[in-house]
């Protein structure tokens, strides 16, 4: 199965590389496409040197004009993934929340199912270095989200999360305006709807190690009222 790794950045030149190599030091299988916003840092500068040089088989890169959100950057490397004939595609973030130990599982896991989502609230699953408020926030906002959408998923708002062709193919990409967490909540949403098999696995959420998170209070209070439009749209 020829599987793709998506990565959103925005202002990561301190994580991209050392993220880079940890990947391929550990999946020698995957492929990695870089989705960079115009980035001021250099990011994509430093993305495009890997590619010139060791990676070139492996490293992919796709500039946009500048920051569009993550929800748009995802549809947009979901479709470069589609338009290259890649049979899967796996979600990441380029800050080191998400661990390339747990990347390891999600790759194996889409082998046998439709749709993977690591999963911090299974047996197994974790965060670290969390405070009881934002550990509240998280659980209320998957609980909250199913009891609005009916679906059993223990990680709604999580982004560790793999998809096939198959399911990017028929969900409705160009239907989906949602941004960060509602994002993730209306992928799932739509999968299960067209009833797809979806799987969760258990990984280890980890704070970034470097840069400035994009996720704020405006972000988290869109999923709350956008959970209702996924459910009756």
């Amino acid at each position: 199965m020829k599987k793709l790794v998506i990565i959103p950045t925005y202002n990561e030149c301190e994580n991209i590389e050392a993220l880079v190599r940890d990947i391929f030091a550990k999946n020698q299988d995957l492929n990695v496409l870089v989705v960079d916003d115009n980035s001021p840092d250099g990011t994509a500068k430093i993305v495009e040197a890997l590619i010139a040089g060791e990676f070139s088989n492996q490293l992919h890169i796709l500039n946009r004009p500048g920051k569009q959100g993550l929800g748009r950057a995802y549809i947009a490397g979901f479709q470069w993934a589609l338009e290259n004939s890649f049979d899967a595609v796996i979600e990441m973030d380029a800050d080191f929340s998400h661990r390339v130990e747990d990347l390891v599982k999600i790759s194996e896991a889409i082998e046998a199912s439709d749709a993977v989502v690591g999963s911090r609230y299974i047996p197994g699953g974790s965060v670290a270095n969390w405070t009881w408020y934002r550990k509240l926030i998280s659980l209320g906002g998957s609980l909250y989200s199913t009891l609005i959408l009916w679906r059993r998923v223990k990680d709604w708002t999580g982004g560790f999360n793999a998809y096939r062709k198959e399911v990017l193919q028929d969900i409705g990409l160009d239907q989906i305006n949602s941004e960060g967490y509602s994002f993730q909540i209306e992928l799932k949403y739509r999968t299960l709807k067209k009833g797809f098999k979806l799987v969760e696995v258990p990984i280890r959420f980890e704070d970034r190690r470097g840069g400035q998170s994009k996720m704020g209070m405006k972000i988290f209070v869109e999923a709350l009222y956008r959970v209702w439009k996924i459910r009756f749209t």
